[in-house]
């Protein structure tokens, strides 16, 4: 198994040394980098080249928000997982919406933390399906979401096969889960996740969830 290159952000000196001597105890996880402001974040990605970033949300420059805006913005960015103290902070779902392949909560225990990056650094998104749920109940109970009208508009420029592909996404099905429910190859299912991405200008399918929620 290749190993995964993680890097800290968090300003928190002893979060960092603690996720540092946690990660450490993997074999397949090497912690390349801890820093501890999103100032410091495009630096250490052009040093280190990390496959995950660790990012926390609250920190005195810049914020891990708007840190991890900008890092998806850029050409074959790394996977980003956000560090949050709350499960219901609204601030997770911008996290998300930029491109970060899941969240943690600070106190999730260590061997969920490592089988977190090592999912988000395949691809997958690392949080439950009743734990996206759970995130789309802060927006969808606050009344009209003005974003329903683009979210409904974005999923018709899919075709019905690719519009079934992102509802199933959205329900947190595995590739293999897919392509059994809609009688295709796994490689069939790729190929259609491939062109959402390319069709919707996203990066990952925690991105498409949220669009397909944000439709209905």
């Amino acid at each position: 198994m290749a190993t995964v290159k993680v890097l800290l952000v968090d300003d928190d000196a002893l979060v960092r040394a603690g996720l540092t001597m946690m990660l450490g105890a993997f074999d397949d996880l090497q912690v390349v980098g801890a820093i501890a402001d999103g100032t410091e974040v495009a630096a250490a990605v052009n040093s280190h080249r990390p496959d995950v970033v660790l990012m926390d949300i609250r920190m005195p420059g810049l914020d891990g928000l708007t840190a991890t805006e900008k890092l998806r913005e850029r050409k074959d960015p790394p996977e980003v997982i956000v560090l949050t103290t709350f499960d219901t902070d609204e601030h997770v779902l911008r996290a998300l919406r930029a491109g970060a392949g899941g969240f943690l909560l600070k106190h999730t225990p260590p061997r969920e933390i490592a089988d977190a990056v090592r999912r988000v650094a395949g691809g997958e998104p690392m949080m439950s399906p009743e734990v996206l749920r759970k995130m789309i109940g802060l927006v969808s109970g606050v009344g009209v979401d003005p974003s329903r009208d683009r979210a409904r508009a974005a999923l018709q420029r899919l075709s019905p096969s690719e519009r079934d592909v992102a509802g199933l996404i959205a329900e947190g099905r595995t590739n293999q889960e897919i392509a059994t429910e809609l009688l295709m190859s796994t490689a069939t299912v790729k190929a259609y996740v491939s062109r959402i991405f390319t069709k919707l200008t996203l990066t990952n399918r925690v991105q498409i969830a949220l669009l397909v929620h944000d439709a209905r």
